[in-house]
Formats: C-alpha cells, sequence, structure tokens
C-alpha cells in the first residue's frame, strides 16, 4: 500500500460525567461501585456541574468560565476505535485516518511532531510536514545540518506524532531513520516551490544569525546564482521512519480513551501484534 499527499492524506483531555452505556450494572460490577445507579448519576451530575462540565449535545465544547488553566477541559465524544472495526494492518488504519483528517479539512492534516534524542540524551521535538508513506516508512525532507539532522546522526531513532484536534484522534509511531536515496531527494526536491527551493540554500537552518537581513540576502544571492534551476544542497535531503511501533488514540467520554497498540515482532519483515492500551 502506498499513499501520496495529493491524494491520501492526540494526548487529548476532558472532563465530563458519565453518560449513557457507561454506568450501566456491568460497569458497576467492574469497578466496584457502591450505591444505586440513580444516586451515582446524580452525584456525578452534580459534581460535573460544579466544575463546569456538561453532557449531550447542548454541552459547551469546553468549560464557560476559567479561573484558571488547570480548568480548561472538554468533552471527546466523536467516535470510538474497536478492535473488531480496526485493520489488523496499523498502515492501513493509518491510511484511513490520513484520509478522513484530510477529508474533514483539518488544518494542515500532513503535519506531524517530529521527537529526536541527541548524544546529549536531551529531547526535543518541532513539526514537519509527512511527503509520502508505504510499507517502507514514513517520509519527511529537512536539512541534514539542523538540530534534527545531528541529532539523527548520534542517535537513529525518533518518533512521530499526528494530532488531529478536530477529529480527537492521536497517532504515534515510533521505529529507526535513515536516508533516503539521492534519487528520492533528488526528484522530490524538484517538485517543490522555486522559492521554497532557494529557501533550502538560503537558510542556515538551528543556526544563530544577527537577523532576518541574513535571509533575504541569501536568498538574493542564490537566486542570483542558480536563476530558475536551483540544484538540491549537499545538505538537504529526506528521511524515511521504518516503524516498529503504531498508537492509535480516539478520544472518548469520561477518560476512557480507546488507545489501540501495534507492536512489531519478529523484527523487519515480522508479524504486528495488537494490543489495546488502558488510556
Amino acid at each position: 500500500m502506498k499513499g501520496s499527499l495529493n491524494s491520501q492524506f492526540g494526548f487529548l483531555d476532558f472532563d465530563t460525567g458519565f453518560g449513557s452505556g457507561l454506568c450501566d450494572t456491568s460497569l458497576d460490577a467492574e469497578i466496584g461501585v457502591r450505591g444505586s445507579r440513580s444516586q451515582l448519576m446524580g452525584a456525578w451530575r452534580g459534581h460535573s456541574s460544579a466544575r463546569g462540565g456538561g453532557t449531550g449535545a447542548g454541552a459547551a465544547p469546553y468549560t464557560a468560565v476559567m479561573s484558571s488553566i488547570a480548568d480548561l477541559r472538554k468533552s471527546y465524544e466523536r467516535a470510538e476505535l474497536d478492535e473488531s472495526a480496526s485493520h489488523s494492518d496499523p498502515l492501513a488504519q493509518f491510511d484511513q485516518w490520513l484520509k478522513e483528517a484530510i477529508s474533514a479539512q483539518v488544518p494542515e492534516p500532513n503535519a506531524m511532531t517530529l521527537a529526536t534524542v541527541g548524544s546529549d540524551l536531551r529531547p526535543s521535538t518541532r513539526v514537519v510536514l509527512i511527503k509520502g508513506y508505504d510499507t517502507q516508512g514514513i517520509v519527511w525532507y529537512t536539512n541534514f545540518e539542523s538540530r534534527k539532522g545531528q541529532e539523527l546522526a548520534a542517535n537513529p531513532f525518533a518518533a512521530l506524532q499526528f494530532h488531529w484536534v478536530e477529529l480527537e484522534r492521536v497517532v504515534r509511531i515510533e521505529g529507526q531513520v535513515e536516508k533516503v536515496s539521492d534519487s528520492e531527494a533528488d526528484a522530490y526536491f524538484a517538485s517543490r516551490p522555486l522559492d521554497s527551493r532557494i529557501g533550502a540554500w538560503a537558510s542556515p537552518q538551528s543556526q544563530v544569525i544577527s537577523g532576518r537581513g541574513v535571509l533575504v540576502a541569501n536568498a538574493a544571492k542564490y537566486a542570483a546564482q542558480f536563476l530558475l534551476n536551483p540544484p538540491r544542497p549537499p545538505h538537504w535531503g529526506g528521511y524515511r521512519l521504518r516503524p516498529d511501533n503504531w498508537q492509535f488514540w480516539q478520544g472518548r467520554k469520561s477518560r476512557l480513551h480507546d488507545r489501540l497498540q501495534y507492536r512489531l515482532e519478529g523484527g523487519s519483515g515480522g508479524a504486528w501484534l495488537r494490543q489495546r492500551l488502558a488510556p
């Protein structure tokens, strides 16, 4: 299975009362609830109301009054993620969710957080854009001399996270990272807009500069040098993360979120083990 951005293509928090189907007899027995269902629901509704929560179609998306950032909450009730309805292959599940994010017109559905750790063991994150995905992995492009490039050179493992807020979904991906081939990088670079190709030369990414004028001057310099055909810089190219762990998170009511993990067993070419994790 292979997709392109042209054709395809979280940790969330909330606070609300128990809703229909959650406070039934079976759940009461599971969590050891004492007292009648009506007593429990009445007590919880009072608690939820006092804290600004709510249930049902008329509930506000966030608490109406916020005295501190800790009081900002949202109830997640859009969808569910069940083993019987999910794909056995995580790539197929990702492909479905990404296409749904694009169809829903969520802002920048192709944006993902990339987490790396350097030789100093300090983690760092930044947002990058996915540029391809298939059975080989997840691809993005960047400056090899940037902080992320240096950290990947020292420790070629990373984590990715997609957060589609409007769909109340998160996808987390972990694995080893490698550079894409020169031919792959050249083909993608040639497809970029001219100003983006010039920008790849103009920006000494992650380095300290004296001001924005440095970037403007560099862009003018390389635009004059390369005119309409800037080649791909030797310090710029693509990375591919080969997943060995996927997690799919769907927000649910009362903090009882759905969270499915796919773990690769037996190394490359092995089978995916699907497991439900507590949220």
